[in-house]
């Protein structure tokens, strides 16, 4: 089966053929660095390493682009209220970041630009544009650029709307635009109210890039006129990835061939962000969760279904996983092994990601292997193609990643001996009220209790928790 993905531009899902035989070309949006990440955040880093390790796993050779946007109005305005260099803060939180990426196992893509190493690229393209008809200094003297999206008659194909049903651009002053929907390239430096730092040379005065110009420069200079795929979340779609793709394609570059994005996670119904005051940072939610649980729970999730984020399902989450690891443990799984991946788990991958499906085979794998070891029977064939299915998806317990983020494969261990001794005793305890034996159940109840381990009785059934 061919790898088939579903393409924003078109809205439907495609058969996967590269611009360069063998070759894939990946640019995803990476954030704007001006908090700490949240799990909002982190899964577009997840579903795109995902991709990319499935890319790899069908022979691709992957040049994957994920940028940082270090310069911003949200980064000037967040600056100022902490009273810190508007760098320092990027700074601080770019590295916040790289933790969250590497407490749930992203690989690093092959580069991560940053905005500001990047402007004469950026100052280039906008002079081309200029030079082409489709932007224009603002007469007003402010130093600022715009593109002017009535001068590119496809401008809203990607997100198929017509430029008189679209809101004005609030990206930058209108005072000196031609149309109120033609939005920033350049935003001239203003003296009054922002840092000498934050503004550099320009054929139109100091100044910055605007938001859209600069993941058009970055994919342009990493990946070339034309990439295969462009992805990131759902909300970038507008005005962000619509800007990008009009402003490269009216500089005469192709761009990308495929759009790729990724649902939020919300909470009470809302986009998990920082305004909305909801956001569950990846430090406070490793406070409670290993780092490969809460992979597990964004992995088993299809990229473009949107998930109502809850505690209570990532606890079932990790008490999922756990039982995948008990099983491998029981199984004494080798993990030099190689063991194939069930057919069904290929076909749901090359099915647009369909990472639901897969983990649906994972735990399929997972029961038949602890019905094997229920008769006595060699389930290391089971246990080694459960270890190849885990590796695809970037949760194998033994991956070095995991070490010292709360995760190890020792952890795991722990983890899974103890759901073996709770199971057990919550099955003793279910046999005395089932005789109604209470003061057993009791008994049993409180020495659970008392190894710090909370018991919810649920309409599902018991569940655990430590406490």
């Amino acid at each position: 089966m061919t790898f088939r993905l579903y393409d924003t531009a078109t809205r439907e899902v495609r058969d996967f053929v590269p611009l360069e035989e063998g070759k894939v070309g990946l640019y995803v949006c990476g954030l704007t660095v001006q908090s700490e990440p949240h799990v909002g955040h982190v899964r577009s880093g997840v579903n795109f390493d995902v991709l990319q390790r499935w890319l790899r796993h069908l022979g691709y050779d992957v040049t994957f682009i994920r940028n940082i946007t270090d310069i911003d109005d949200k980064i000037l305005i967040k600056s100022a209220e902490h009273g810190r260099p508007w760098y320092n803060l990027a700074y601080a939180m770019h590295r916040e970041l790289d933790k969250a990426y590497d407490a749930l196992n992203v690989a690093p893509p092959t580069y991560e630009p940053a905005a500001t190493g990047h402007v004469p690229e950026m100052v280039e393209l906008i002079t081309e544009l200029i030079g082409r008809g489709h932007a224009y200094p603002a007469e007003d003297g402010s130093g600022d650029v715009y593109f002017d999206v009535r001068s590119w008659p496809s401008y809203g194909e990607l997100t198929h709307q017509g430029v008189d049903d679209m809101e004005p651009a609030a990206d930058a002053d209108p005072r000196g635009k031609r149309d109120p929907r033609d939005f920033a390239l350049w935003k001239g430096w203003k003296k009054e109210t922002e840092p000498e730092t934050a503004a550099w040379p320009s054929p139109w005065g100091p100044g910055r890039p605007g938001w859209h110009i600069e993941c058009s420069a970055m994919a342009g200079k990493y990946l070339g006129p034309a990439f295969d795929i462009h992805g990131g979340g759902v909300d970038l779609r507008f005005p962000h990835h619509e800007n990008e793709q009009a402003q490269s394609r009216a500089a005469g570059r192709p761009f990308a061939t495929y759009w790729m994005h990724n649902a939020w996670i919300t909470t009470a119904g809302e986009k998990m962000s920082k305004s909305l005051g909801n956001s569950l940072t990846i430090p406070a939610v490793l406070e409670k969760y290993r780092g490969i649980d809460l992979r597990f729970y964004l992995v088993a999730a299809h990229y473009r279904s949107h998930v109502e984020f809850s505690f209570e399902a990532l606890e079932e989450a990790a008490a999922g996983f756990a039982r995948i690891e008990s099983f491998l443990q029981r199984a004494g799984a080798d993990e030099t092994a190689d063991g194939q991946l069930p057919q069904a788990f290929v076909d749901a991958m090359n099915d647009d990601l369909g990472t639901p499906a897969a983990v649906a085979v994972l735990y399929d794998a997972v029961r038949e292997g602890n019905r094997l070891l229920a008769a006595g029977d060699d389930a290391t064939a089971v246990a080694a193609s459960v270890d190849a299915m885990l590796d695809v998806l970037g949760l194998h317990p033994a991956d070095p990643a995991w070490a010292g983020s709360g995760s190890s494969a020792q952890d795991g261990k722990l983890r899974s001996a103890v759901d073996v001794l709770v199971a057990g005793l919550l099955a003793e305890r279910a046999a005395a009220r089932k005789a109604k034996d209470w003061a057993r159940a009791d008994a049993i109840r409180d020495q659970i209790k008392e190894a710090g381990i909370e018991v919810e009785d649920t309409p599902a059934g018991p569940k655990w928790s430590i406490d």
